[in-house]
């Protein structure tokens, strides 16, 4: 399988790179900024980081190509275009697999460690192996062959999820600064694989209304209805930790999650990028600029 990043990404290429180093030696983002921002949307992309820290392969009882199932692949360079209509876009660096930025820090699986973590959040999610620190692969497998320490937990909350956190806040009260209300829009992608013959294309999820004014989803569908794609809202998902923590209207901050079928642009096998990669990569920048012309903050700030 070629890993090899495509170039004509620029600053993107080495953060999606699958690779091996040590974790703290580069920031866990990319921050992608407009040459100046003009709109109330700041685009994330929490779960399509491709950088594997040392650690997690010495400890890891799966291959990369395993652990890579766990990827949004390629869903940063989907949503790139954004940064042409004015907004910022925040792309994790490093795997999922090693930290999962779309989960609380308290979602830990006390299962996984030698000692108790602590405070905990017991979710769905941490029971099925797919906590901040996931135990599961994409594919279903067991990490790891072994307990972690728990202090290894806090350090990578401490290097990964934090730093990653702080940057995104940062820019949520900055564009509530610049334009009265800030509107995250937060990228993923779907395993196309047991969704049933009327799967959806996308799932737009805004926890039921309660993390993003119902406006902005209504206009969000309408757009992808109008490309043609098949949208459903909130089943299987009505958003994560970043609607969650950062969706309060009546704070003037919406998040809207956004659920790619990855049959629409990636072999799902090989994981290189499919036929219909140029037609998302573009309805995307579409959507972006749908979005930015609607001037959301003079109607929501």
């Amino acid at each position: 399988m070629d890993l090899r990043p495509d170039p004509a990404f620029g600053a993107l290429a080495d953060a999606r790179a699958a690779r091996a180093e040590d974790v703290g030696a580069e920031p866990p983002y990319v921050l992608i900024e407009p040459f100046k921002r003009t709109t109330s949307l700041v685009f994330t992309s929490p779960h399509s980081g491709r950088r594997y820290p040392r650690d997690l392969l010495m400890a890891s009882r799966v291959g990369l190509a395993s652990l890579r199932r766990s990827e949004d692949a390629y869903v940063d360079e989907l949503f790139a275009g954004a940064a042409a209509h004015g907004a910022p876009i925040l792309c994790a660096a490093v795997a999922r697999a090693y930290v999962d930025l779309n989960r609380d820090p308290t979602e830990l699986d006390p299962s996984m460690f030698m000692e108790h973590p602590g405070v905990l959040t017991a979710t769905p999610r941490v029971q099925a192996g797919l906590g901040v620190i996931p135990r599961i692969a994409g594919d279903g497998q067991e990490i790891y062959w072994r307990k972690l320490p728990v202090g290894e937990a806090e350090r990578r909350l401490s290097v990964v999820h934090r730093p990653y956190h702080a940057v995104l806040s940062n820019l949520v009260e900055e564009t509530k600064a610049d334009f009265g209300c800030a509107v995250v829009i937060d990228c993923h992608s779907m395993p196309s694989a047991a969704r049933g013959p009327q799967q959806p294309d996308i799932v737009l999820g805004d926890r039921f209304g309660a993390s993003c004014h119902p406006s902005i989803t209504a206009m969000v569908e309408a757009t992808l209805r109008r490309f043609g794609y098949r949208v459903s809202r909130n089943t299987p998902f009505a958003g994560g930790h970043t609607t969650q923590t950062y969706g309060r209207p009546n704070r003037k901050t919406h998040a809207l999650q956004i659920e790619l079928n990855r049959s629409l642009y990636l072999d799902e096998r090989t994981l290189e990028r499919g036929p219909g990669f140029k037609r998302v990569h573009a309805d995307m920048a579409r959507l972006a600029a749908a979005l930015a012309e609607a001037e959301l903050h003079r109607s929501l700030a």
